[in-house]
């Protein structure tokens, strides 16, 4: 059913809540998953020159890029076959472009939980998935609390 399965990564423990969901699916179906790392865009501050911000927006790239290799580690460890993209842009706006442009089966997304005023003050980028999305969304509800390893 599903052939290519898109996480939405922002580079929080709590966003890779969801990477389990989408490995059990991508099991599943023996599809293809593929990280999406989304770089907000470093706005120009004055006083930095077009080349400091091209090297921070390079940098930022290279970070993201690693930090996606660590993340495939654990599905690759377990036989599904990984893609990873870093796309600079507003989050919600390039996860729905990216799946629409690469056949996108499934989106797999975790939500932070936020309700009332902060959500309205702050929005939602699963919200918006959810609702420009052409493609099923997997929203795994994150946890009020992350281990990390020490």
């Amino acid at each position: 059913m599903y052939q290519r399965i898109l996480l939405a990564l922002d580079g929080s423990p709590v966003a890779e809540q969801a990477l389990p969901y989408a490995v059990v699916q991508a099991e599943h179906f023996g599809a293809k998953l593929v990280l999406l790392r989304v770089v907000e865009p470093f706005p120009l501050v004055r006083g930095l020159s077009q080349g400091d911000l091209a090297r921070i927006q390079e940098q930022t790239q290279e970070w993201a890029r690693t930090y996606l290799e660590e993340v495939a580690k654990t599905p690759l460890e377990q036989g599904v076959p990984v893609q990873m993209a870093t796309v600079e842009g507003r989050a919600n706006e390039v996860i729905l472009q990216f799946a629409e442009a690469n056949q996108i089966d499934l989106i797999v997304i975790c939500t932070r939980g936020r309700s009332g005023l902060s959500r309205w003050l702050m929005g939602s980028v699963a919200d918006r998935v959810v609702r420009g999305a052409r493609v099923p969304v997997l929203l795994v509800r994150a946890q009020t609390t992350v281990q990390t390893e020490e």
